[in-house]
């Protein structure tokens, strides 16, 4: 019995999506799972800065993002970076402004470092976490 050339090339090609779907899968590629708990934010804080022990959380609405304070005022931006998350140490370069306007955000974080861009949050209490950034390298800060 021979197979007509139309189902060899459906079976080729199922088989070429599966091999590829596997392929993502192994590669953890896809959707990022969202940062709205405590523990995910803590573990990644203390992969962006070991020894980094969070003290204080704002997570985003959406879990793109978070703000975290530790016991010695330092703050980190951590952001959504394709399917994992990546975060800086705000330093006095840092800056945050509020904004009524948008109902997609009310704050946007601006770290210093142009590669690392600028974070739009929606988080409890902006007004607190603007404060803290902008007092970042002042003397008594954060």
């Amino acid at each position: 019995m021979e197979a007509s050339p139309l189902l060899l090339q459906t079976a080729g090609s199922l088989v070429a999506i599966v091999a590829l779907a596997a392929l993502a899968w192994w590669m953890r590629l896809g959707p990022r799972a969202p940062l709205n708990h405590a523990d995910a934010v803590r573990a990644i804080a203390g992969e962006v800065d070991d020894g980094f022990t969070p003290v204080d959380i704002a997570c985003d609405e959406k879990g793109t993002g978070a703000l975290v304070r530790d016991g010695e005022g330092r703050i980190m931006l951590i952001k959504a970076h394709g399917n994992r998350f990546a975060g800086r140490l705000l330093t006095a370069q840092a800056r945050a402004a509020l904004t009524g306007e948008s109902d997609t955000f009310n704050i946007a974080i601006d770290c210093g470092e142009a590669r690392f861009g600028r974070v739009f949050l929606t988080i409890p209490d902006p007004a607190a976490w603007a404060d803290a950034i902008n007092r970042l390298g002042s003397p008594g800060d954060a």
